[in-house]
């Protein structure tokens, strides 16, 4: 007699459901007023539950130990490798192998260039460096929380996003992190351009060619190194995930090495570190706290992006344990990084006589053909690093989600490349006010109502209870169906979020001359205003609509 096979994997326990309860499952799961089977599997004990279900279309969401869809579920891309759920052989990715992943996401120009340039606005170097871990701590809670719903049900960002969004208004979020994601990539290989231009002969620079076109808004040289890097930076995505990871556990070390020798070149050079511990604060009490909140939305926008999509890479971590220890290499390492960048923007002020925030720009004034050869290198490797893994995945994600019958992994990274540099990047990092102020801040109002109603959602609303199936089903009975496949609670949670950081953006890119200081004060501090207005608005709604909906069914009976 044949039996159904049901795997737990989380327990490596296997179950046999004998043929009657097997065609009730089935029966019920075709039933038109139930929402979801009848035999429900816990996700945290290998016991298996049977619960009496009522025949109501209003069921709340629970956890399932499905880890794949099921042959008979509706369902668009439960064929697409890249969207299933990780099984227990892919997830083996340990707390040490999590927090070198950080390495290679910290260790560059633009992480550099941001601690830099606090002690450039003015700010002493424990007050630059304080600001940096404060800014990464928040990060590390929003890491965490959103990392949870990775490990246990192994699904990615673009799967998650579903639980609160709905099956198609998932395209929403995940959509607008794939274009802040694209702008990084451009970013990050403009950059990598730019440390290229510098090993060019000078006769080459002076030319024609060096010379700016202003409809390109660059030199055709620049553009040629910024095409070079993007197209040998591609090699890397070729072979997805395991390529990444692989390269991650390369790079680290090297990275860590290189950062030591910047740090032991400064110090020798300005007779050590007694320069920056001697340096105050050029800022008043009330200058600082005013430029204090906006420089710590920035550092909290620098990866607000990565604490969205942190799922595409905590779904392979062994376990919640791994993926929470390995997250703290963020603070840690962030903090020791930021050292370094305050430590060598410091020197350079009784090196040079000013202030290099700019690593690139520093360079220029390194001595030595074989010094700038193997300081570009360090460039180059940290791009790739964090380039790849922060700025590809997620985009590369989206876009197998939008349309997985045509977009593989490697296809979505390919469009992401495009896109990074229609961009135009060097338009971006035309000034660090642009960079920090207008890029960094402005983006945190779309990213920041996105966590608030996904981490709202996820455990205020679900408990942290999660159908898997039902995440991959385009059924209209579905959990995850809402209206239309779009939940509009989640979308107008969204809208409210940013309405406020409008008026502010606005003036900060000179479309309007002014607005109300309070619509400016908001905008310094975007992320945080726009992630708990959103995150509050969402779970008001949900209470409100969850209420209204057992109203209308119970109401006669109550």
């Amino acid at each position: 007699m044949v039996t159904q096979c049901i795997n737990l994997h989380l327990h490596h326990h296997i179950f046999h459901l004998p043929p009657s309860l097997s065609a009730l499952r089935h029966r019920h799961r075709h039933h038109p007023t139930v929402s979801q089977s009848p035999l429900l599997f816990s996700p945290v004990t290998p016991k298996l539950l049977l619960k009496r279900r009522s025949n109501l279309k209003f069921t709340p969401p629970m956890a399932s130990a499905v880890d794949h869809p099921s042959e008979d579920t509706q369902n668009e891309d439960s064929g697409r490798e890249d969207l299933r759920p990780t099984t227990p052989e892919q997830r083996t990715l340990s707390w040490p192998e999590m927090a070198l992943l950080w390495v290679g996401l910290i260790v560059g120009v633009p992480a550099y260039y941001l601690a830099g340039s606090l002690v450039d606005l003015g700010m002493s170097w424990w007050q630059g460096i304080a600001t940096v871990v404060a800014a990464n701590a928040v990060t590390l809670i929003a890491l965490i929380l959103t990392g949870h719903p990775g490990t246990k049900y192994g699904i990615s960002f673009p799967v998650f996003a579903r639980s609160s969004f709905g099956i198609h208004g998932a395209h929403i979020p995940t959509l607008l992190r794939a274009l802040i994601g694209c702008g990084w990539y451009g970013i990050e290989t403009w950059i990598a351009g730019e440390a290229i231009f510098l090993l060019l002969p000078e006769s080459i620079k002076k030319s024609s060619f060096s010379q700016v076109l202003p409809w390109l808004g660059t030199s055709p040289l620049a553009f040629i190194c910024f095409l070079a890097f993007w197209i040998v930076q591609l090699a890397s995505v070729w072979k997805g995930m395991d390529g990444i990871r692989k390269l991650e556990i390369f790079s680290a070390p090297i990275l860590v090495f290189l950062t030591v020798c910047l740090l032991i070149w400064s110090c020798v050079r300005a007779g050590g570190l007694g320069h920056m511990l001697s340096l105050t604060s050029k800022l008043s009490s009330s200058e600082f706290w005013a430029l204090f909140f906006p420089s710590l939305t920035a550092n909290i926008s620098f990866w607000a992006t990565l604490a969205l999509n942190i799922p595409d890479f905590t779904r392979y971590a062994k376990s919640q344990k791994d993926q929470i220890i390995g997250q703290l290499g963020l603070p840690i390492f962030m903090g020791a990084f930021t050292f370094v960048g305050v430590a060598v923007t410091s020197s350079t002020g009784l090196i040079f006589g000013h202030i290099i925030s700019n690593p690139i720009e520093l360079l220029g004034h390194i001595g030595g053909f074989a010094t700038k050869v193997l300081a570009i290198f360090g460039i180059i490797l940290a791009t790739v690093t964090t380039n790849v893994a922060a700025n590809v995945v997620a985009p590369a994600n989206a876009l197998v989600n939008l349309n997985p019958s045509y977009f593989t992994f490697t296809r979505g990274a390919l469009l992401t490349a495009v896109i990074g540099i229609l961009f135009q990047p060097w338009r971006l990092l035309s000034s660090s006010e642009s960079f920090v102020y207008t890029w960094l801040v402005g983006y945190s109002a779309l990213l920041g109502p996105i966590g608030g109603v996904m981490v709202t959602d996820y455990y205020l609303i679900r408990r942290r209870e999660l159908s898997v199936e039902d995440l991959y089903s385009t059924s209209p009975t579905g959990a995850y169906y809402y209206t239309g496949g779009f939940n509009l609670a989640a979308v107008a949670a969204l809208v409210v979020g940013v309405l406020p950081v409008i008026p502010g953006f606005l003036e900060k890119v000179k479309i309007v001359s002014k607005v109300p200081k309070v619509f400016s004060v908001i905008y310094g501090n975007a992320w945080f205003i726009s992630t708990f207005l959103a995150g509050f608005c969402y779970w008001g709604l949900s209470i409100l609509l969850k209420r209204r909906k057992l109203s209308r069914r119970f109401g006669p009976l109550l």
